[in-house]
């Protein structure tokens, strides 16, 4: 088996881990524990593992490059993110939330492009545009099946990009597990802010322990998957995988919490995902360009 083909076989688990997760949270929060309570219960225990994973591997749990400028910056994008989408899956169909967040890396594209200087040509740009135009296909502003709610998602999609934008100034000294650490610790603080605003906390059944456990080792997993395949395979090759989430998504939705995506739904996904193909098979071709100059 190829690098390549093994690193693709990781992405595909690492997003089915995702998904998986994602179907534990909602089914928590549907069942009436607080989202902010989530978040502290799913941070607190994914902060939790990654300790453990960094112990295990001789990693200090504490390093003075946490406390960086771009570090503290990254860490307000992580709970954007988390708190956003966290919303989103709790109150929206995951099937559309996980819909919306597939435009994730058009948003890192063009941010890359805009902070960092790096060259998007104008096929990428209109590639971009065609997949924001998908995600308003989703939302569908203006139109009868409009819910406010759905921008919940799109604000968690702005936190993720913005999360892996900041990552690639993140300082190299940090492992990946010392940035599990503190991503899944700055979940706790936002999740009592949020509990004490919400109210409602609740003692969790046995019920709601399994669940958040398994979103914790579950999730923990998706993440060691993702670091493998993108460090197994050629960046290019294995990350329009990604976007198998979304297929993950879709029947988790449906066979879970009995979804029944429409067409325009349909449709906006769609967009999204062929417009992210297109711009990632187009940044591997503009590196094996730099590459043979």
């Amino acid at each position: 088996m190829s690098d390549n083909l093994r690193g693709s076989l990781f992405m595909v688990l690492a997003m089915c881990g995702f998904a998986i997760e994602d179907m534990f949270l909602k089914r928590v929060a549907g069942a009436g524990m607080p989202v902010g309570q989530v978040l502290i219960l799913f941070g607190g225990g994914g902060m939790l593992a990654f300790m453990a994973l960094a112990r295990a591997q001789g990693q200090a749990i504490w390093h003075p490059a946490v406390v960086q400028p771009r570090m503290l910056v990254k860490a307000a994008f992580e709970v954007t993110g988390r708190l956003f989408y966290t919303l989103a899956i709790a109150y929206t169909a995951l099937s559309s939330a996980s819909a919306i967040l597939q435009a994730t890396p058009l948003v890192v594209v063009a941010g890359a492009a805009l902070i960092f200087g790096e060259s998007v040509g104008w096929r990428r740009w209109a590639a971009i545009l065609a997949g924001l135009g998908g995600v308003l296909v989703i939302l569908r502003p203006g139109l009868e099946g409009f819910s406010a709610a759905s921008i919940l998602a799109v604000i968690g999609l702005l936190g993720f990009a913005g999360r892996d934008l900041a990552t690639r100034a993140a300082p190299k000294v940090l492992s990946n597990f010392q940035l599990g650490i503190y991503g899944f610790a700055a979940m706790v603080p936002t999740g009592a802010v949020l509990l004490i605003w919400q109210g409602g906390a609740q003692v969790p059944d046995g019920a709601q322990v399994a669940q958040l456990v398994a979103a914790v080792l579950i999730g923990v997993y998706a993440y060691w998957a993702l670091t493998l395949a993108m460090r197994t395979g050629e960046v290019s090759v294995v990350t329009p995988f990604r976007y198998t989430r979304l297929v993950f998504a879709l029947i988790l939705g449906v066979l879970v919490f009995g979804e029944r995506p429409d067409a325009l739904t349909l449709i906006g996904s769609a967009i999204v995902v062929g417009a992210g193909i297109y711009t990632l098979l187009g940044t591997r071709r503009q590196v094996l360009r730099r590459a043979a100059n």
